[in-house]
């Protein structure tokens, strides 16, 4: 039997002005993983080759603004319907016409629930929700100040400003290591005045009008929660409240005191890979 191939073949995709640079890995049913803001395609599963050495294909892509691909062309910017078609153009693109299963981190995780939601029933298999942080409706003032004061120390003090205003409040066992993970994903991206404006219009937009919504994607999903002494700004009650409403959920944590499963790569791969391998994702995938 031939290896599989672990050495990922860059692509681009996208639509509308928009240049989505990605990778993908592996032969097989197709896993297509979303980050979150202010990351890149590195940051589901952290640069595991789990999912591809198990038989899976891992579509990776940088959001808008993010990573290597280009920002917001004129006219348009950072809210969820946007980040949902540029999903789609990289299904449509990359995925062929089988099933594929969707992946995301935090402001992945609500990009494609804003897709699955008005996707065709067939097309999507299985969802694997990452810390999702929103329930719909408005974001509060607070949290909106929040996200400015983020933004307004990348456009004044590039990754170390961005720093600055991010630490604030961390959990002190846990300090050291976010602020070097930050410096080291803020570094990556080639429009930092991009990944700017999306944290600014990111948060002032919603995937959905309120958590109700969720039961309607009545298709196998796998819920990653992170306890919230480490991962505050991903609360557990969220990712409870999505399995809660979500019809065949399955809700997954790290034991409390350890680092984030959102963090731990291969952990989160294997676990992805045990939910595509098992009915009913199994027979929706093809897997």
């Amino acid at each position: 039997m031939a290896s599989t191939p672990l050495e990922p073949t860059e692509f681009t995709a996208g639509r509308d002005g928009v240049v989505l640079a990605g990778e993908e890995v592996g032969d097989g049913p197709a896993i297509v993983a979303l980050h979150g803001l202010t990351a890149n395609r590195r940051y589901l599963v952290h640069g595991s080759r789990v999912l591809p050495r198990k038989g899976f294909r891992l579509i990776a892509y940088d959001a808008r603004g993010h990573g290597a691909s280009s920002p917001a062309p004129a006219g348009a910017g950072y809210g969820y319907p946007e980040l949902a078609r540029d999903l789609g153009s990289v299904i449509d693109d990359r995925a062929g016409s089988r099933p594929v299963i969707l992946a995301g981190h935090s402001m992945g995780a609500h990009t494609l629930a804003a897709y699955a939601l008005e996707a065709p029933g067939d097309r999507i298999a299985a969802i694997v929700v990452v810390g999702p942080a929103v329930t719909g409706g408005p974001a509060t003032a607070e949290s909106l100040d929040y996200w400015d004061r983020l933004a307004d120390g990348l456009e004044r003090g590039g990754v170390e400003g961005f720093v600055d205003a991010y630490d604030d409040g961390i959990d002190p066992d846990w300090r050291e290591r976010l602020l070097e993970i930050t410096r080291i994903r803020l570094s990556t991206h080639r429009h930092p005045e991009a990944v700017a404006r999306a944290l600014r219009e990111v948060p002032r937009s919603q995937p959905f009008d309120g958590l109700a919504d969720l039961e309607r994607l009545d298709i196998p999903a796998l819920v990653v929660a992170s306890h919230d002494t480490a991962d505050p700004g991903h609360p557990y009650a969220v990712a409870e409240a999505w399995a809660d409403r979500l019809p065949q959920a399955t809700l997954i944590s790290e034991q409390e005191g350890e680092s984030p499963l959102a963090w731990q790569g291969g952990k989160l791969s294997r676990e992805i890979a045990s939910f595509a391998q098992a009915t009913p994702t199994a027979q929706r995938f093809g897997a």
